[in-house]
């Protein structure tokens, strides 16, 4: 392969990351099945990679794989012989033009019409959470099968299938393409905000392997958000979740060692921190706060997030202020993990003492059980006390639930510590 097929393939590659997701969601529109939208999406994208290394990009990359995706789609009509019984339905939306008068010079205007009702499809409540996943990052992050398996460190079978199963659900379901009603959407947008954040959290602090952050997860997740804050720019939540990825994922450079070793965020460089992004976050944040009287789970956690930003240095971190912030996530999101963090912001504002007595009434949910972290912040409280024996045995048992392999590395660590003291 000749270097300008080369550099062709990795232009095409990046093409497909930003022109997928809008070619398949205007495609589903015009046929009506996601599945079969991302078939003639890639046909499309077969072909470029067979013309563009002879004949160059075209002007209009994104213009011209809808072109050529509407043809096969027409071609697929007619060996169906479903062309006649089709076509009032593609006229009236305007869907399928004649193949010789397509306009490669623009995409269909309503394309962000269509992204909408891609992102509310692939996150439908029908699917399980896993596959919302899967489906999300392989309609609209443009990732592989292969990258998704790589990213979540589950087998590349598995992931097929859970795509393989999301396309068939919602085809059987005859799920509507179409944005859902008002009554609807404050449902089924909470279960997109859902997933976008569940694809950053992996980003931002992998669950498995050998590494501590993965971000192009994050990357893919905030691209995700700013796609839907676009969308319906006057839902705050949205601009909530927005803020709280960017915030955090300010983060990421200062929060691994030159070792790939975890650096608790007390203990990071603040120097490190991504400013750029950090301003960004806070616009959000305002965007958020000005949209809404009273902020939801994400725009809470956002403005947790923003004490942690502001401060120049640990010390100044305004702890009493975050543990405020976490009372009021508390009644929105009564999880067990909200009160363990609640515990930890009351510890670090009030005194370990306090903090430990909300963790040991977290000792029996079984949400908790076998949850590392759990462990490791009553290991942490402990040590602050002077009881440096059990915080030990604490953050042992801690390592002993951990699946990452660095994070299990660093609570041995202070476990050793904990033993020398």
């Amino acid at each position: 392969m000749t270097e300008n097929h080369l550099d062709a393939h990795r232009t095409l590659d990046a093409i497909w990351r930003i022109e997928s997701p809008k070619l398949i969601a205007g495609l589903a529109r015009m046929v009506r099945d996601v599945g079969v939208a991302e078939d003639l999406a890639q046909d499309a994208f077969v072909s470029a990679l067979d013309q563009w290394p002879e004949t160059g990009i075209p002007r209009n990359p994104g213009a011209w794989l809808m072109a050529i995706a509407k043809r096969r789609a027409i071609d697929r009509f007619r060996r169906e012989d479903r062309l006649e019984r089709k076509h009032d339905e593609i006229a009236r939306n305007g869907a399928l033009l004649a193949a010789e008068d397509v306009a490669l010079d623009a995409l269909d205007d309503d394309i962000g019409d269509d992204l909408l009702r891609l992102i509310f499809i692939a996150c439908h409540p029908l699917l399980t959470v896993e596959a919302r996943v899967a489906l999300t990052l392989r309609l609209l992050g443009g990732l592989t099968t292969a990258e998704i398996a790589r990213a979540f460190l589950v087998g590349e079978p598995a992931i097929a299938q859970r795509i393989v199963r999301a396309k068939r659900t919602l085809r059987e379901a005859r799920v509507p393409f179409e944005v859902p009603s008002r009554q609807e959407r404050t449902e089924r947008l909470s279960s997109v905000l859902e997933v976008i954040y569940l694809i950053f959290n992996e980003g931002y602090s992998a669950t498995t392997g050998e590494d501590v952050v993965r971000p192009a997860l994050c990357e893919d997740a905030m691209r995700l958000g700013r796609v839907v804050a676009e969308l319906v720019p006057t839902e705050p939540e949205v601009h909530g979740l927005v803020a709280l990825m960017e915030l955090q994922a300010s983060r990421l450079k200062a929060r691994i060692g030159p070792s790939g070793e975890p650096i608790l965020l007390l203990d990071q460089d603040r120097g490190q921190w991504d400013h750029l992004l950090i301003g960004r976050g806070l616009a959000a944040l305002a965007r958020a706060e000005k949209s809404s009287k009273s902020l939801g789970p994400y725009a809470l956690q956002a403005a947790i997030a923003a004490c942690h930003a502001r401060a120049r240095t640990a010390a100044e971190t305004d702890w009493t202020r975050i543990a405020a912030l976490y009372d009021a996530l508390a009644v929105l999101l009564p999880t067990p993990v909200v009160h363990l963090n609640r515990a930890v912001a009351i510890g670090m504002a009030y005194g370990p003492a306090a903090g430990l007595e909300l963790v040991d009434a977290l000792a029996s949910e079984p949400a908790l059980t076998a949850y590392y972290l759990l462990p490791s912040v009553r290991g942490d409280l402990l040590e602050k006390l002077g009881l440096p024996s059990e915080a030990r045995a604490e953050f042992e048992r801690a390592a002993s639930l951990a699946h990452n392999v660095p994070v299990r590395n660093l609570l041995l660590g202070r476990a050793a510590a904990c033993a020398r003291a």
